[in-house]
């Protein structure tokens, strides 16, 4: 079963509030009253009434179940522009500029969810990446072990076998252009923590690169199986209910017939739910790839390492992607005590 509709279920338990900074967005619209009509919680809509409306009007969408905010009219404006300024003080931010910055929808959008006036955040819809990820990554803290945020990718299979019930979690696909094994230590950790988080299952991570467990001395091999022990020892030490194995190619991961012909044993090989890619280039290929050719179902980028679940889609995504992202984030913020019935 794909993991969007198990999510819907779980949300219809325990609704949450989803910011969205570009409020007047078709896809945005239609994928909130998705929500609203299946009855996951309340969708935060942010900009133009009056436009948003309008575009609402345009497609027939009843707006009836959600909230829509334009930040500089709204009551709690200057109170977020003094909070913005105390969180960014330290890198020079004055009084003016915090209430110009608040005006940016993005921004707003972020302070609710630091504030706690919304659960999860979605944006990127019409923004390019850059200006979407900004205020998240300027205001949103990190967890207090990771030194690097980064983004993931949902993919998700109908039919085919892999991973969780059909579904993987790919990253980085969208942050980091080169990271170091330190940062690949971050991304296996955080990118495991989240599956866990939606799945209930234990994480099988794969550091992946071009060979398996090769004799070459590969710069690129070198860091991964640098990144795979840091990983290691980090879950130890934390005492994470995580496996994690490399350095493997994609066949040996996913594929249990291929890695024992390879002579790869482990608890990950043939069987990984999270891959963690050398580098941004082949992660956001290898998904964009496999969405592209394969009809799965592609959900992010999904932001990791974060106190707060938000999501970066791209300016090319459909109301459905929209919709599977904010069920996503949206479950992040579920206790998952609640989720699973466990800690």
């Amino acid at each position: 079963m794909p993991i969007v509709p198990k999510l819907v279920e779980k949300l219809q338990r325990h609704p949450k509030r989803i910011v969205f900074p570009e409020g007047g967005d078709p896809r945005i619209l239609q994928a909130a009253r998705q929500w609203v009509t299946k009855r996951m919680g309340a969708p935060i809509l942010l900009g133009d009434r009056a436009a948003i409306k309008a575009a609402a009007a345009k497609l027939d969408i009843n707006l009836q179940g959600m909230r829509i905010i334009e930040p500089e009219r709204s009551e709690e404006f200057e109170a977020l522009a003094v909070q913005l300024e105390q969180i960014r003080r330290i890198k020079g931010l004055r009084s003016t500029e915090a209430r110009e910055a608040l005006k940016n929808t993005s921004y707003y959008a972020t302070m609710m969810l630091v504030t706690g006036q919304a659960d999860a955040l979605v944006s990127g819809a019409t923004a390019s990446a850059a200006s979407g990820l900004r205020p998240i990554f300027q205001i949103v803290p990190r967890f207090e072990h990771v030194q690097t945020a980064s983004s993931l990718i949902v993919l998700d299979f109908d039919e085919k076998k892999v991973g969780s019930d059909g579904s993987l979690f790919l990253a980085d696909c969208g942050v980091i252009p080169e990271p170091t094994a330190e940062q690949l230590c971050d991304i296996a950790i955080s990118t495991a923590m989240i599956a866990r988080h939606l799945t209930g299952e234990t994480p099988r991570v794969a550091m992946l690169s071009y060979a398996s467990k090769s004799a070459s001395n590969h710069p690129s091999l070198i860091k991964v199986r640098q990144a795979t022990e840091l990983a290691r020892a980090r879950a130890r030490s934390a005492f994470l209910d995580l496996e994690i194995d490399g350095e493997l190619q994609v066949d040996a991961a996913l594929d249990a017939v291929v890695a024992d012909m390879k002579g790869v044993t482990s608890s990950v090989a043939g069987k990984a739910n999270v891959l963690v890619f050398p580098d941004l280039n082949s992660g956001n290929i290898a998904f964009k790839l496999v969405h592209a050719l394969a009809g799965a179902n592609a959900y992010g980028q999904i932001l990791t390492g974060l106190t707060k679940p938000a999501a970066e889609i791209s300016r090319g995504a459909s109301a459905h992607d929209v919709f599977g992202a904010a069920a996503i984030v949206g479950c992040q913020a579920i206790d998952r005590r609640l989720l699973f019935g466990s800690a």
